[in-house]
């Protein structure tokens, strides 16, 4: 390995971890204000489990000053039609969701295609946390949630398309109304959700709808804290996508000044969202991801979105709802930015997205209809990256051999000029030019693969392809391998071993250890080590990253191995790039201006110096 190649390790190493560190402090900001106190009139909603696919089963011990509290604040214009809590179970092809009719909102999502990392249902939404809720005027000076209000389920229907609709009514004793009327598709994860008012002037303050949106997320990944570092708030405001980082232990919040389209809470794999069709005028949004384990939480979100309510006596509200996995063609056939969502590039290196999109997505999902073992994928994809970047490989080694061929030209230039830096500077540059050396050659080579690189990082990370998928002792190729798992924690590096990490490391040493022979000396200890030293930092790094990553690593060394000892041994051949070298220095070069340039500063540094003699001589006499 010769200096430049030393310097573009150097560069990369660096560009490495100041990408740890960029994504570190946006996890770890200093946490903020604590959440505002939720609303003292919410009511803790039944688990629905017991009661699944039933219209008309009651809940039990209901609470009847609560009923009594209900029927007060809505005297005068609700009616008080139903006092018991009921659940309705739709199901499609992706999953199954069960309605309440309290607020007329869904209470529980399952996706039937996925699992949780343990094999249980996976659930997008579960839990009395979870609520879709707005204020309407009940009496004068009194309002009343939608969540605590019971509706009537009106029907269950097919269309002409075999969707599923499902409508929740809630009736005024003046005639007015309020629906939610959702709309299912066989095969689609966004429902349709549209509110209709019927003489629905004077429900709303200011004919505004204050709508109110919390969401839940528990851990469904394997690893929950790095699920928790994977998770965000995502949405699109004033038509820019934008999201907030989580981070174990952190609460923040944002306000909305210019119109939203949707707001979302998403996991590494899974998203919970709210699309408004007509956009939120305004609104905020507050999240927290809670320092304690024991509840398996990663996230909660809470916003008010506020709409503005048409005039009308029959007006519809249209807005959409997912529950579904982070799938980047999924969310792109919605035209609405969600596709943003999946992290293909964020940061500083958010650049890389247009490599995962434009080709590492393609040809990933190319390979993918014709093999089933994602980790053969992930080797070929491998082979295919390294084999397009095998031509500024090789002239990476072919510049690595000519410096070696140079360096006892350049040994004799440092025992001439070792009290002058700046002349052997200069002379350097001249050998490297009549020789017909670049000097960079070894580093911008190795410079271009940091790209490629992070956008790799960044693609095994979110890719919900490789969820669940095994591939030799790896059990699922989107979280860690563990051959090991210890009874305590390690310091910076865990509590387990992966043996894709450790075959990960063992190979960059090696490539190390055999770029030791073209190395030049540069006088300096530490220099020469350090290529030992990152691969094992690397160690604690790489042992959390997802398992598919560290195997594509692991690939991509042993190719590397192949592919110094194939160029340095057969390819290359020393004597002819020695001939080569001694050719051009015979050849007469054409000064470009920047030659000029140096040869005229050359000709200054060395009157000055002459100067400097001459007037150290005069002293002396």
């Amino acid at each position: 390995m010769d200096r430049n190649s030393l310097i573009g390790f150097l560069l990369l190493a660096l560009l490495f971890f100041g990408y740890f560190y960029y994504t570190k402090q946006g996890q770890l900001a200093y946490e903020k204000e604590q959440q505002r106190i939720s609303d003292s009139l919410k009511l803790l909603r039944p688990n629905p489990e017991s009661t699944a696919n039933m219209v008309n089963a009651p809940t039990l011990n209901t609470d009847s000053l609560a009923r009594l509290q209900q029927k007060s604040a809505l005297e005068g214009i609700i009616q008080d039609t139903a006092v018991t809590e009921t659940f309705h179970t739709v199901e499609t092809k992706l999953f199954r969701v069960t309605f309440t009719n309290k607020g007329g909102q869904p209470a529980k999502v399952e996706l039937k295609n996925f699992k949780t990392y343990d094999d249980k249902p996976l659930y997008v939404e579960n839990g009395e946390f979870n609520r879709i809720s707005y204020a309407i005027n009940s009496a004068p000076n009194k309002t009343v949630e939608t969540s605590d209000v019971f509706f009537t389920l009106r029907n269950e229907e097919k269309d002409s398309a075999g969707n599923t609709i499902i409508s929740y009514v809630l009736q005024a004793a003046d005639g007015r109304q309020i629906e939610h009327r959702y709309k299912l598709q066989h095969d689609n994860y966004m429902i349709d959700f549209d509110i209709r008012l019927i003489n629905g002037n004077g429900l709303f303050t200011d004919q505004v709808l204050r709508l109110n949106w919390d969401a839940q997320a528990t851990q469904k990944e394997r690893d929950l804290d790095w699920e928790v570092q994977q998770s965000h708030v995502s949405f699109v405001e004033n038509g820019e996508f934008d999201f907030e980082n989580m981070a174990r232990g952190r609460k923040d919040d944002k306000k909305f000044v210019r119109p939203v389209d949707w707001i979302a809470l998403n996991q590494q794999f899974f998203v919970n969202a709210i699309v408004a069709k007509d956009k939120f005028e305004s609104g905020s949004i507050s999240w927290d991801s809670p320092k304690d384990t024991a509840d398996h939480l990663v996230a909660t979100a809470k916003a008010n979105m506020h709409l503005k309510v048409p005039s009308g006596n029959d007006v519809t509200i249209p807005m959409q709802l997912y529950y579904g996995p982070s799938d980047y063609k999924i969310l792109k056939s919605y035209n609405n930015q969600m596709f943003n969502m999946v992290p293909l590039g964020t940061g500083i290196f958010a650049f890389v997205k247009y490599i995962n999109r434009g080709f590492v997505l393609p040809v990933f999902n190319f390979l993918a209809k014709y093999i089933s073992s994602y980790g053969l994928i992930i080797a070929l994809l491998t082979i295919i990256i390294r084999l397009l970047i095998s031509p500024l490989t090789y002239q990476s080694y072919l510049s690595g051999a000519k410096m070696k061929l140079l360096r006892p030209e350049m040994d004799a230039l440092k025992e001439k000029f070792k009290d002058d830096k700046q002349a052997f500077a200069m002379e350097q540059m001249k050998l490297y030019r009549s020789a017909g050396v670049n000097p960079v050659g070894g580093c911008v080579p190795a410079l271009l693969q940091v790209p490629i690189f992070f956008a790799l990082y960044s693609f095994f990370n979110s890719n919900i392809a490789l969820r669940g998928h095994s591939f030799l002792w790896a059990n699922d190729l989107s979280t860690y391998d563990s051959i090991l798992n210890l009874p305590f924690n390690i310091p910076l590096y865990g509590a387990h071993v992966s043996l894709f990490t450790l075959l990960a490391t063992v190979t960059s040493l090696l490539i190390s250890l055999y770029g030791m022979s073209n190395m030049q000396d540069t006088g300096n200890p530490m220099m020469k080590y350090l290529p030992f030293i990152f691969p094992v930092v690397l160690l604690g790094v790489f042992n959390r990253l997802p398992s598919s990553l560290t195997w594509y690593y692991t690939v991509s060394n042993v190719i590397t191995l192949l592919i110094q000892f194939v160029i340095q041994t057969y390819i290359i051949d020393h004597e002819k790039v020695l001939a080569k070298l001694q050719e051009n220095k015979l050849k007469p070069k054409k000064k470009n201006k920047w030659q000029e340039r140096i040869e005229a500063m050359q000709q200054q540094n060395e009157k000055l110096k002459q100067m400097r003699q001459k007037a150290d001589s005069n002293r002396k006499k």
